[in-house]
């Protein structure tokens, strides 16, 4: 029933939205993860794959929205509300470079009280200090409730962020984009058609940025696809989407605890049906940080052409209590074996110069010589 489907996507044929829902209703796992090979094996014929090297940086956890979902915000009044101290921030940002990064990503709450003026100073204090690194920061969440917190129009705002230093946006804050679903597991928060626009204006004014899914929580099989479907024609739109990112919702210490967590088989098809309908985004993101190392690897040959991040510092996925963190080493590794060469990269994905490659090569080794020889010792 989907030989036919397959044979059209492979050929470079566009899917539609019905062929899609029949692909995830499939369970031939086997034939719809051979077919996203190939199409990825097609838009990237080199030798080579990619991963980055970055930090999640998370400005603040304050937030004024109510996600179900989440299990790292706090509300205005709580304790255990935190604002990084500029000197912390920067020392991250600086370690980061001294990693070999060429990027952080900055992300946070939807704080009540910080003005637009209060990002652009921490923008410009990042630049002034590492005027090398990209800026990926601000999901469409937050920069929507930069204009409510602020009273201005949404291009403003854009552009005094890009002004001050801002260089492209995660996709973070998409969950599925379907109302019924972001009503049901959010309040307080941006909807679809807003977290779209926010994406459209920054695309207009040259910008780029990812686009993510979050599923297997409250969401249907059909509501995938329209989710994809509508990151699809905004591609068609502007082009500014570099990549695609997907993973699985990590239910723990979470108010959807009780949902049973997708598992590797659900994930992996998932990503490959996104990477067959997704024929106008080039680059696709493996998350290894929810898979692990072996299905992380294994998403190379379902579709994926990139390891993504390195993550030298991961808090939101951390505390739902799913924690997978990777050595430079492993990354690397982990696409070697599949018989590529592993190449780092930048947002943009352009490749990294290959002596500074090495270089961050050898300053993650020293690291993680140092942090197992720090275990040992406390061990001892």
């Amino acid at each position: 029933m989907i030989d036919t489907i397959l044979k059209r996507a492979i050929q470079g044929e566009r899917i539609s939205a019905d062929e899609a829902l029949t692909l995830l209703n499939s369970n031939d796992l086997a034939a719809i993860g051979s077919a996203a090979d190939q199409v990825s094996r097609r838009l990237h014929p080199e030798a080579y794959r990619t991963y980055n090297v970055d930090r999640n940086i998370n400005y603040t956890n304050i937030c004024t929205a109510v996600c179900d979902f989440c299990a790292f915000y706090r509300g205005p009044k709580s304790d255990e509300g935190y604002v990084l101290p500029r000197p912390v921030l920067l020392e991250k940002v600086k370690e980061t470079a001294e990693l070999g990064g060429n990027q952080i990503l900055l992300q946070g709450g939807l704080h009540p009280k910080f003005t637009l003026d209060w990002y652009e100073e921490m923008l410009g204090d990042i630049k002034r200090a590492f005027p090398d690194i990209n800026i990926h920061g601000f999901s469409p969440p937050e920069l929507h409730h930069f204009t409510k917190v602020n009273k201005l129009p949404l291009k403003t705002v854009l552009q005094r962020l890009k002004d001050a230093g801002l260089g492209s946006i995660p996709g973070g804050g998409a969950e599925i984009l379907v109302d019924r679903v972001r009503s049901e597991i959010t309040r307080g928060k941006v909807m679809t058609d807003d977290w779209l626009n926010v994406m459209r204006v920054w695309h207009q004014m040259d910008g780029r940025s990812s686009a993510t899914m979050m599923f297997g929580h409250v969401e249907t099989l059909a509501e995938r696809v329209e989710h994809l479907q509508r990151v699809r024609d905004l591609q068609d739109e502007t082009g500014g989407f570099t990549s695609f990112i997907c993973w699985t919702f990590q239910p723990n210490h979470t108010e959807l605890s009780h949902i049973r967590p997708a598992g590797a088989f659900e994930y992996l098809k998932t990503q490959a049906v996104a990477r067959l309908f997704l024929d106008n985004v080039k680059n696709i993101q493996s998350s290894w940080v929810t898979q692990g190392l072996k299905i992380g690897q294994l998403a190379l040959t379902f579709g994926a052409n990139d390891m993504g991040s390195l993550m030298i510092e991961e808090n939101v996925v951390a505390e739902a209590g799913t924690v997978h963190f990777l050595t430079l080493d492993q990354i690397r590794e982990a696409i070697e074996e599949l018989g590529y060469e592993a190449r780092q990269r930048d947002f943009f994905y352009n490749l990294v110069d290959p002596a500074l490659e090495k270089l961050a090569i050898q300053a993650n080794r020293r690291k993680d010589a140092a942090g197992a020889k720090q275990v040992v010792e406390l061990a001892v």
